[in-house]
C-alpha cells in the first residue's frame, strides 16, 4: 500500500515538469499547439460537415420512398408488361395486420405510373405517382411547395370528386404554360392494354431540386389513379417510421409477422373456400425493401465523401507529424546536455523518454482542446448565421450549410492526434537517449 502511494504523485509531477518544459520555449510550444488544433478543427468541421450531409441525405431518402418499400418480389428490377401488372391487391387489409407496430408512423399505397399530360395545345411526357393526402405530411421539409397547395383531403366536404386535383412539377408547369385552377389532361394506358384520359385541376406547383424531375413528375389522388388506370391495385406499401434507425428491426418483425400470416392463411384455405378468397391476398409474395437499397445517390456520396476525408485525414495527419517531429528534435537537441546529466544520475532512458512522450501529450491535449472548443463555436455560429451551399450536381438548389457537432468524432479525433504526437515524440526523443553520456555531456 505504501508503494502504490508513493507511485500515485509522478503523474502529476511528471505533467508539472512537462508543462514547466514546454514553457522554456514558449513561442514554438504555441506554434505546435496551433497546428494541432487547426487539424484538430478542420477534421472535425469536415467529418461535421459529412455527418449533417448524410444525415440529411438519408432523411430525405427516408421520407421520399419510405424507410421501408413493400412490393411484388422483383418489383424494382423488371418493368412491368401493363400497369399495375405486378401491383399489390388487397392493399389495406395487408396494411392493417403490419399497422399496429409502435415505431411505424404511417403506411402509404403508391401507384407509379406514365403517360401524357396536356394542356390543349402541348402535350409531353410524365411520370405519375398516385399517393393519398397524408403522403406529404411524410415528406415534411423535402417538399418545396412553389404555389397552391398540396392534395387536399378526399373524405372531406371541400373535397369536389368533379374536379380532381393534380400537383405538376414546377419545371414541368412552366413548359405546359399552366397555373393553379388551370386545367390539364392525363393520357394513360390502362391495365388491360386500353387509353384512357381523364381531366384534371391543377392544385399546386412543387420543387424536388431535381430538374430532370421538375421536369416529368406529377402527383394525383391515389383514387384518381386507380380510375385512370382501371385497375384497384397498388404498386408499392411505403412504411414510414418514426426513427430511421428502426429500420432493421421494423423490416424484421414485418418479415416475421408476413410469415405468420402466410402460414395461417395457408391454413384456411385449405378448412374453406370462401376464407381461401381473403387468404390468398394475405398469402401472396411480399418482397420487404430498406430505403438503403434505393438511395443511389446517398450511396455514392458517402463513397465519394468517405474517400474525400480520408485523404484529408490523412494529410492532416502527416502534417502534424512532421511539424510535431520537427518540434520534439530541436528540444532534443537543445536538451542533448541535460539527456547527459540525467543519464549520469542513473535515470533509465525509458524515463527520459517517458518525459518527452508527457510533453508531446500535453501537447496534444491542449491543441485538441483548442480545436474542439473551435469546432462547437462554429457549429453554434451557423445555427444563427444562413450561410448557402451551391447546388449540387445534379440539382438546382442551394442548401444551409451545417455542421453537427459528434463526441465520438471529437474523442476519435484527439485519440489520433495524440498517437501523432507520441510516435513523433519517441522517434525524435529515442536519438537523443542514444548518446552516450560522455558525448551527451560535452555536446554543444
Amino acid at each position: 500500500m505504501g508503494k502504490l502511494a508513493a507511485r500515485l504523485p509522478h503523474f502529476p509531477v511528471s505533467l508539472r515538469f512537462a508543462w514547466l518544459n514546454l514553457l522554456r520555449n514558449g513561442r514554438r510550444s504555441l506554434l505546435s499547439i496551433l497546428i494541432i488544433a487547426i487539424a484538430v478543427f478542420a477534421l472535425t468541421s469536415a467529418g461535421g460537415f459529412g455527418l449533417y450531409t448524410y444525415e440529411s441525405l438519408k432523411e430525405s431518402t427516408a421520407r421520399d420512398t419510405g424507410h421501408l418499400t413493400l412490393s411484388q418480389p422483383g418489383y424494382f428490377t423488371q418493368d412491368e408488361d401493363m400497369p399495375l401488372s405486378n401491383g399489390l391487391d388487397n392493399s389495406q387489409a395487408l396494411i392493417k395486420q403490419i399497422i399496429a407496430d409502435d415505431a411505424i408512423r404511417g403506411i402509404q399505397p403508391r401507384i407509379y405510373f406514365s403517360g401524357l399530360v396536356s394542356n390543349g395545345s402541348k402535350s409531353t411526357i410524365f411520370m405519375g405517382t398516385g399517393v393519398n393526402e397524408r403522403e406529404f405530411n411524410m415528406k415534411g421539409p423535402f417538399l418545396d411547395m412553389r404555389a397552391g397547395q398540396t392534395l387536399s383531403d378526399i373524405t372531406s366536404s371541400r373535397y369536389d370528386p368533379a374536379e380532381p386535383q393534380v400537383m405538376l412539377g414546377v419545371d414541368l408547369a412552366r413548359n405546359l404554360k399552366v397555373n393553379i385552377g388551370d386545367w390539364v389532361t392525363l393520357l394513360a394506358t390502362t391495365s388491360d392494354g386500353a387509353l384512357n384520359a381523364f381531366d384534371f385541376n391543377v392544385r399546386g406547383i412543387y420543387s424536388t431540386g431535381v430538374p430532370d424531375l421538375d421536369k416529368r413528375q406529377l402527383y394525383i389522388h391515389i383514387t384518381s389513379a386507380q380510375e385512370l388506370l382501371a385497375s384497384d391495385k397498388v404498386s408499392t406499401l411505403s412504411v414510414f417510421l418514426f426513427e430511421t434507425a428502426q429500420t432493421n428491426a421494423v423490416q424484421q418483425h414485418i418479415s416475421e409477422k408476413l410469415h405468420q400470416l402466410s402460414s395461417s392463411s395457408d391454413l384456411l384455405s385449405k378448412t374453406s373456400d370462401q376464407l381461401s378468397k381473403t387468404s390468398d391476398h394475405l398469402s401472396q409474395p411480399i418482397e420487404i425493401t430498406p430505403w438503403q437499397d434505393r438511395a443511389f445517390f446517398y450511396k455514392k456520396v458517402k463513397d465519394l465523401y468517405d474517400r474525400i476525408f480520408g485523404i484529408m485525414g490523412a494529410v492532416m495527419g502527416l502534417v502534424v507529424f512532421v511539424a510535431l517531429f520537427n518540434t520534439m528534435t530541436m528540444t532534443v537537441t537543445e536538451r542533448t546536455r541535460e539527456i547527459g546529466t540525467l543519464s549520469a544520475l542513473g535515470c533509465y532512458p525509458s524515463e527520459i523518454i517517458r518525459g518527452f512522450l508527457c510533453e508531446a501529450g500535453l501537447l496534444a491535449l491542449i491543441g485538441s482542446m483548442l480545436g474542439t472548443v473551435s469546432n462547437a463555436l462554429t457549429c453554434v455560429l451557423l445555427l444563427f448565421v444562413d450561410v448557402q451551399m451551391p447546388p449540387p450536381p445534379g440539382r438546382s438548389e442551394g442548401y444551409p450549410l451545417n455542421i453537427y457537432f459528434s463526441f465520438e468524432l471529437v474523442a476519435f479525433t484527439t485519440f489520433g492526434v495524440m498517437f501523432i504526437c507520441l510516435l513523433a515524440a519517441f522517434f525524435s526523443a529515442r536519438k537523443g537517449v542514444n548518446k552516450s553520456i560522455t558525448e551527451a555531456l560535452i555536446y554543444v
